[in-house]
Parts: C-alpha cells; structure tokens; sequence
C-alpha cells in the first residue's frame, strides 16, 4: 500500500515538473513566433488595443464626469435643500398647467414660521447678462446678479475671501452694498486687495464692494467666480419685473435631519399657499443629491452605449486576430509537422497557439488601457473633470483580451493540432 502511494507521489511530482516544462517551452515559442512575425503581431495588438481603448477611454470619461457632478453638486451647498416653483406640465387634452411663481411674501413668511433648527435664505435670479464697471474697467455682458438675503452663502456652499457678507440691518435698509466672485475681481482691480471698499456700477446703480467670494470654479458652463451678490431688497427694487420668482434654501444644523426638515417644509409652505389636503404641491423641492442622481442616471444610457461599441469594436479585433491566427497556422504547416514527427502532442500544438493568441490579446490589453486611461482623463480635464484610475475598467479590460485571446486562438488551435504529421511534411 505505502509502495502505491510513494508511486502516485512520484507521478504527480513529476507530472507538475513536466507541466511547468512544457508551459515554459510554449510560452517561449509563442514569444518567439510573435518575434518572427513583428509586423502582423503589432497590427493585431493595435487592433485590440484601439477596441480596449474606445471602451476605457469612453467609460473613464463618464466615471470621471460622474465624480466632477458629485462635486459640483457637493458644492453647491452640501445637506441642502431648496422650495423652488414647479415647473408647468402638459395636463389630459393637451392643455398646458402652469403653477404660480413663489412670491417675495410667501419665501419672507416661510422664513418667519419654519421653527425647524436649521438656516433658511431667499434668493432671486436678477440677470445673466449684467455689465459691471469700476473707472475705466469695464466687463463683457455676461455678469450674473443674484439677490439674496443674509444667510444665502452659507446654504449656497460660497465662502468670504476677503471682507465680509451682509448683515440683517443692510438687508432690511436696501444698502447699496455687493459681494463679488473671485474672478470678477480679478478682472476689475488690478490688485484683488483694492476690491474692499470700492464703489462698482453695475447697471445704472452704483454699489460698494464689501466681499470677494472664494474661488468655487464653473458648475455646468456656469462661472460662480463672476458673480455679483446684491442685497435683495435692492434687486426688488431695481431689477423688478412681472411674476419674480424667489427661490428658498434650507440648510439643517444637523444632516441627519434632513428629510425631516423636507417634511417639515413642506407641510408649512402647504399651508402659506392654501393647498386643501387633496390638493397636489404647486412647488418643489429639490435637494443636491436628488439633481446629481438624477444626471448621474441619464449617464447611464450613455455608459450602455459606450460599452456596447466598445464590445462591437472587441468583437471585430476578435476576427482579425483569429483570421490572422489561421493564416499563421497556414504558414507554420510544416512546422507543425516536424514537432509532431518528433513526439509533440495534439495537445501541445493545440496551447502552443492558444498561448500565442492570449498573450497577442494582453498585449493589445495592455496597450489599450494605457491609452483609454490617458484619452479618458484628457476628455476629463477638458471638459472640467477630475483625474480619475478607472480600476474596475482595468480589470474588466484584461479579463475581456484573455477572452478574446482565448476565443480567437481556439479554431486555429483545434485546427493545427489535427493536423496530419505526414501530410504536414509535405507541405511547402
């Protein structure tokens, strides 16, 4: 019995010896044989490598402007949410339900009822389209002017450089006072710390300068850096028009309160607009996460999209590298014969050209990734994204070439090795 066992002990012993023998031989022909064909094996590796590198550099775009929108929304005022008027919508029979604007005295009384332990501010949109000037300086149409109240910068996520932000009683006394973007000040004043204290007209009015916001950069081609701040009693009063709309944002001491805030808030405004309890809401609130879910999820369609011709171009890789296989196995008939001739297996020939093409399949991978992880994050930094090592993709990209490899290479490999030994010697 122990006689049986030390034999099975040496078979396996020397079976793993010869496994690692023949994988080394095969390995090094397979080396040897993209060598001895340097032009074809490049023009195989390039054509996976550009199917691995649309599909990397495609998804490291999206993953990289997946994380810029998280931010930006981050952003815009983290824990956040916003009473803002309901957009109007096609109602059975084709006409068209409008839903009224928030008014000044509806956001002011909220303000005053919500009890709830968090900052409340009102804001309004004046213009897109303001030019700003300081003596001789003078910007192109393309200033935005907000009007908000003495809580706006904390719940809008914007920090005070220099200066300060407004106090209630400037608020309440329509001063003529302003906080500007960074680079609004930037483009005004020659030196930023001589923006304190200036006097700016914006419009036909003139405005003292009190604060220069922190850099926040552009959020979906919006600049927050060329800005103006006003109080918005003064917008009330000097970029009045029919139907202004206010916005309320609503910023909880605590974030694990928030959707109890957003319940709280919601049953007050309720109540300011005289909905009756069957009555749907004639508003709606938003929240930071809510808006970049939202885009995050219409991403997705084009992450299908990207995957699909991504996989389309590794299917046409897959072709060329198998025709090219087949044509190599033509070439090496002789070849194949002579190995046979002198004790090579059906099955040594048959990985011998499953190595190649595996090993023809990483390089194209690995050349693909580098080149989708580069195209990817130039797209990124183009387009205002961040800097992102896509790993799943990684990962995804070489067990997607090992697969290629390792279909394109199984015809021709099953082909070579029934191959006829006599017949192949023959072969010229």
């Amino acid at each position: 019995m122990n006689r049986v066992v030390n034999v099975n002990k040496k078979c396996y012993f020397w079976l793993m010896i010869s496994s690692r023998f023949f994988f080394k031989e095969n390995l090094k022909i397979a080396i040897s044989s993209i060598r001895s064909n340097l032009l074809r094996t490049v023009l195989t590796v390039f054509i996976i490598a550009f199917g691995i590198m649309a599909l990397v550099g495609i998804l490291t775009a999206i993953d990289s402007i997946q994380s810029s929108i998280s931010n930006e929304f981050r952003n815009m005022g983290a824990n956040t949410f916003s009473i803002v008027n309901r957009n109007s919508r096609v109602s059975m029979g084709g006409s068209v339900k409008r839903f009224e604007s928030i008014t000044y005295r509806e956001a002011q009384k909220f303000k005053e009822e919500f009890n709830f332990p968090a900052l409340v501010s009102i804001s309004t949109w004046a213009s897109d389209m303001a030019t700003v000037k300081y003596k001789s300086e003078k910007t192109n149409p393309n200033i935005s002017v907000v009007g908000a109240d003495e809580n706006y910068l904390f719940t809008a996520g914007y920090e005070i450089e220099r200066g300060r932000n407004f106090n209630l009683n400037e608020i309440q006394s329509n001063a003529h006072t302003v906080v500007i973007g960074k680079n609004l000040a930037t483009e005004l004043f020659a030196l930023n710390d001589s923006a304190i204290g200036s006097v700016i007209r914006i419009g036909s009015d003139k405005y003292k300068v009190i604060g220069v916001l922190k850099a926040k950069g552009s959020s979906f081609g919006a600049s927050g850096d060329k800005m103006c701040i006003l109080p918005i009693t003064s917008v009330r009063q000097y970029f009045s028009r029919p139907n202004m709309n206010f916005k309320i944002d609503v910023l909880p001491h605590d974030s694990k309160l928030l959707d109890a805030a957003i319940n709280e808030a919601q049953g007050i405004f309720r109540v300011i607009r005289n909905l009756r309890s069957f009555e749907e809401d004639n508003f709606s609130i938003e929240t930071s996460d809510n808006l970049a879910n939202l885009l995050i999820e219409n991403i997705k369609y084009v992450t299908i999209a990207a995957t699909i011709i991504g996989i389309i171009t590794l299917f046409g890789a897959a072709i060329g590298l198998m025709n090219i296989m087949l044509v190599s196995v033509t070439e090496r008939t002789r070849e194949i014969g002579i190995r046979k001739a002198i004790g090579a297996k059906a099955s040594i020939i048959r990985r011998q050209f499953l190595y190649e093409s595996v090993l023809i399949g990483q390089l194209g991978g690995f050349f693909g990734i580098i080149l989708g992880i580069l195209m990817g994050n130039v797209v990124s930094l183009i387009t205002g994204g961040v800097f992102v090592i896509p790993w799943i993709w990684i990962f995804s990209g070489v067990v997607l070439c090992f697969i290629v490899g390792l279909i394109s290479g199984l015809f021709p490999a099953i082909k070579a090795s029934k191959l006829d030994p006599i017949v192949s010697l023959r072969y010229e």
